[in-house]
């Protein structure tokens, strides 16, 4: 039976039932799922379910990312909601493409773990998947493991086994659907021009996972800490001297109130030269390079190849208070005259996930 896989979530709990229920068929897992986006994101699910099939001992296929052929199949139903006729369309694709590779491979059966998630209808999956069996004569096993306790008992799964559980389905208008919602900030479509990894960010969780599977390979033990933390995101910056617009690193936690300011430096204390308006700090490359040990040339240097993260808010902590929130910018030298700065810049609640071994 060929069964295709969406997330270690639903895919754990799900394949344990069928090696009960399906003793004597031998089971390939097929992960196909050119809707998830971003592709980090698809990448981090993939890797839990390299996972889950290795400690299950199931083979798995990973099928194309044709993401441009998944947004042209649902033009048009960009704005329909959770369940509605974009995700058949999206089922209908995966349903597709799964019984072409069942045939390719010599399976007579194929089922999808899509049928324990929450989120989606089982009618609207059997529908679709006796459709499939209609055409292509590959049947459809349509399995309820939702029902009788069967959503505890996945939850159960989830927990004992670790699986990372994405809070959202995959594609890109249900993340934004859900956000608006949420009245949150979808920092999944965030990604920095200097590449380095942002806190709560997919290319954060993809580190620690594939160090958590490191960790098990060498029987090392481990746990996964969840932390509430206040979280941070830069969405530009400019400064202008005299109508030419100037390089500019920001450091983390770096804001505005009014995203817009307008002043002269009126004092510099020890390497920080202060404006005269709205507490904006600013230092030179120079001082920021005997501060952090660095020997960047240029701010334009800083900006694409920075230090981490966190290293960059152990400095402001050095300079400051870990609750000062004014903008602390870095420049090549600094300028005589009205600095005008903008500055758009958010701080929030979040939650993450540490891994403590």
């Amino acid at each position: 039976m060929l069964v295709h896989i969406f997330c270690s979530v639903d895919s754990h709990f799900f394949l344990e039932k069928l090696q009960h229920d399906f003793p004597n068929e031998p089971l390939t897992g097929f992960f196909y799922d050119p809707n998830i986006h971003p592709y980090s994101e698809y990448q981090l699910r993939l890797l839990d379910v390299k996972r889950s099939c290795k400690k299950l001992g199931i083979p798995l296929i990973e099928g194309a990312y044709d993401y441009d052929m998944w947004l042209t199949l649902v033009r048009g139903l960009e704005s329909e909601p959770e369940k509605g006729a974009r995700c058949e369309v999206c089922f209908d694709r995966r349903f597709e493409v799964s019984a072409q590779k069942a045939l390719e491979l010599g399976e007579k059966k194929i089922t999808t773990t899509l049928l324990v998630s929450p989120l989606k209808s089982q009618e609207q999956l059997k529908r679709v998947g006796e459709a499939f069996y209609t055409k292509n004569g590959v049947e459809f096993i349509a399995v309820d493991y939702r029902s009788g306790g069967g959503s505890q008992d996945q939850a159960r799964v989830t927990k004992e086994e670790k699986l990372y559980r994405q809070d959202y389905c995959g594609c890109l208008y249900g993340l934004t659907m859900q956000r608006a919602q949420q009245k949150v900030l979808p920092d999944e479509l965030f990604s920095p021009i200097d590449g380095r990894l942002l806190p709560a960010s997919i290319e954060e969780r993809i580190a620690l996972y594939t160090k958590r599977m490191a960790l098990e390979d060498t029987h090392t033990p481990y746990e996964l800490i969840k932390q509430k933390f206040l979280n941070y995101r830069l969405f530009h910056a400019l400064l202008r001297h005299q109508k030419t617009l100037l390089p500019l690193h920001v450091l983390p936690y770096s804001t505005l109130a009014r995203k817009q300011t307008k002043g002269s430096i009126e004092k510099e204390i020890q390497g920080l030269y202060y404006l005269n308006r709205d507490e904006a700090v600013f230092m030179t490359l120079q001082h920021y390079n005997t501060l952090m040990n660095c020997n960047y040339s240029t701010v334009m240097e800083l900006i694409y190849h920075p230090p981490q993260f966190d290293e960059e808010v152990a400095l402001r902590h050095r300079l400051t208070t870990p609750y000062d929130l004014s903008p602390i910018i870095v420049v090549d030298s600094i300028p005589q005259g009205t600095l005008e700065l903008s500055l758009d810049a958010l701080c929030y609640e979040d939650s993450r996930t540490l891994l403590r071994a």
